[in-house]
């Protein structure tokens, strides 16, 4: 009678629904056969309808137990469909997400794995260029999202049940000009695992505790009685997502290890993020929905995931369109993007600079060749797009060059290491030569005799050194910091022909 009859009604078409889910919730002693018999039974019911939450728990247990059975093909596959269709939120019924979920996770159980999910996510979008149903991908974005975050949930429940960053990176926090001035520490739970470098002021540090959104950061001495320093939210002295997650290029790494099931899971999701970021038409939809950094704080600590969520940023960052690449700014004012995340020091970053590079160039060629951009890149910056552009990178060149023209840096020294650095490539050199003739005092800056003070970037070789040396005159140069980069004993050579040089810094290298 509900599959025949004509009036379009609530009671005729869920009340059969309600039914079996009445009795399955007072039969719970069923057999595997008799799960799939039911289901089979009410397939067609199902056309046209969402399943109910009791019917929807139901689901998920049969694709847990079985998901090679055929009734995950070829039953839910059609129900799955409509629920990504014309879902509207999936906060009014979170076991529709749920279910959706577990039928993903069932379809990457079978043989040919991510190729069943790859073709499931090609039938959403449909063959043509632009997918016809607008609530798709939101739909499964969300889904994404939440899978990933309950493969987290272990860690962020561990601590009061607040969410918090796990102490996974051991090692001491660059000194960045926020407060607390303090280096900051994120420690292995294991105690004594506390104190492993020197700190940079006279008190030792023994833990810091980074937790939640708002974070507050507890810094006990171990020489003095004095109360816990805590930078609460709205403070001054909040330090961001981002500097919390940095980490000195000395200090080692430790990974969050997650569980067979978790660790499958979000290799599944993961691979459906890339998935969507393919879909040109899905892109700008997909960079807004990603912008705010979504995940979990745990998730931006682990190197697995952010490695592999690197293709999804690449992706934005080759977008030509505007409304896709501007997406890996931060959402407003205040708070880290995508940008900060891969840029060199972030904790994301796992290569030398050339995704960060790639970012700044589709940036520069948009609208934000603005001396705001600018000023942003030589503040946090300014060590990585002098080594990238040590190295011959032809858009830190320009960015270099950018600086020097519209007055960014005020320091004299830091403006000849700049020259310096340009003049040591060709393409640099041609680039300097061209903004000289547009500016002529920086030509008298650089008659003067060199910097004074001279810092390497952090990465930095021998050959880094040797090639920015050999660039211009080095006869004023008195301070020289080396620290935390992977110069060795072979520099010495090119080190001794400094007449001037009178303290050198050689803190954590070789």
């Amino acid at each position: 009678m509900a599959l025949t009859s004509p009036l379009q009604d609530d009671s005729i078409n869920q009340a059969p629904l309600e039914i079996v889910s009445k009795l399955l919730s007072e039969n719970t002693n069923l057999t595997t056969q008799e799960h799939e018999n039911i289901i089979v039974a009410i397939a067609p019911l199902l056309e046209n309808n969402h399943p109910p939450p009791d019917l929807c728990e139901f689901f998920c247990k049969h694709c847990r137990e079985r998901p090679r059975s055929m009734v995950v093909i070829e039953v839910f596959t059609p129900v799955v469909q409509r629920i990504l269709k014309h879902n509207m939120d999936f906060g009014k019924c979170p076991r529709l997400r749920l279910f959706t979920q577990e039928y993903i996770l069932a379809l990457n159980e079978l043989n040919a794995g991510m190729e069943v999910v790859k073709k499931f996510i090609q039938s959403m979008h449909g063959p043509t260029g632009h997918c016809p149903h607008p609530r798709v991908l939101p739909n499964l974005v969300a889904v994404c999202l939440a899978a990933i975050y309950s493969c987290y949930e272990e860690f962020i429940n561990s601590r009061d049940n607040s969410p918090s960053l796990k102490e996974i990176r051991n090692g001491c926090q660059q000194p960045c000009d926020r407060k607390p001035t303090l280096p900051l520490r994120l420690l292995h739970p294991s105690p004594d695992l506390v104190s492993q470098e020197a700190t940079l002021s006279e008190a030792r540090l023994k833990s810091v505790v980074v937790a939640s959104s708002e974070i507050h950061v507890e810094v006990e001495r171990t020489s003095t009685a004095k109360p816990a320093l805590t930078a609460s939210a709205g403070n001054d002295s909040e330090p961001n997502l981002i500097d919390c997650l940095m980490v000195s290029p000395a200090c080692s790494t430790m990974s969050i290890e997650l569980g067979p099931q978790a660790d499958r899971t979000l290799g599944c999701y993961v691979e459906i993020l890339k998935l969507l970021s393919d879909y040109d038409d899905w892109r700008p939809s997909l960079a807004s929905l990603l912008q705010p950094i979504p995940f979990p704080k745990e998730a931006l600590a682990h190197e697995k995931f952010t490695k592999e969520l690197k293709y999804v940023i690449q992706r934005f960052a080759e977008d030509p369109r505007q409304e896709v690449h501007s997406c890996l700014l931060s959402v407003r004012a205040g708070k880290d993007g995508w940008f900060q995340l891969y840029s060199p020091g972030g904790v994301a970053c796992d290569d030398d600079g050339e995704l960060f590079a790639s970012m700044v160039h589709i940036l520069m060629g948009s609208c934000y060749k603005t001396k705001k951009f600018l000023l942003s890149l030589a503040e946090n910056k300014l060590g990585p797009c002098m080594l990238l552009a040590l190295r011959g990178n032809q858009t830190m060149v320009e960015i270099l060059c950018l600086m020097l023209e519209y007055n960014i840096i005020d320091n004299n020294d830091t403006q000849l290491q700049i020259i310096s650095t340009l003049e040591s490539t060709d393409v640099g050199k041609r680039m300097y030569e061209q903004l000289c003739d547009r500016q002529r005092e920086l030509k008298e800056l650089q008659r003067k005799g060199g910097p004074t003070r001279l810092t390497l970037p952090s990465k930095s070789t021998d050959a880094d050194l040797a090639r920015l040396l050999s660039s211009g005159s080095f006869g004023n140069l008195e301070n020289l910091s080396l620290a935390f980069t992977n110069v060795t004993s072979a520099c010495a050579e090119h080190l001794i022909k400094l007449p001037s040089l009178k303290q050198l810094n050689l803190w954590s290298t070789q």
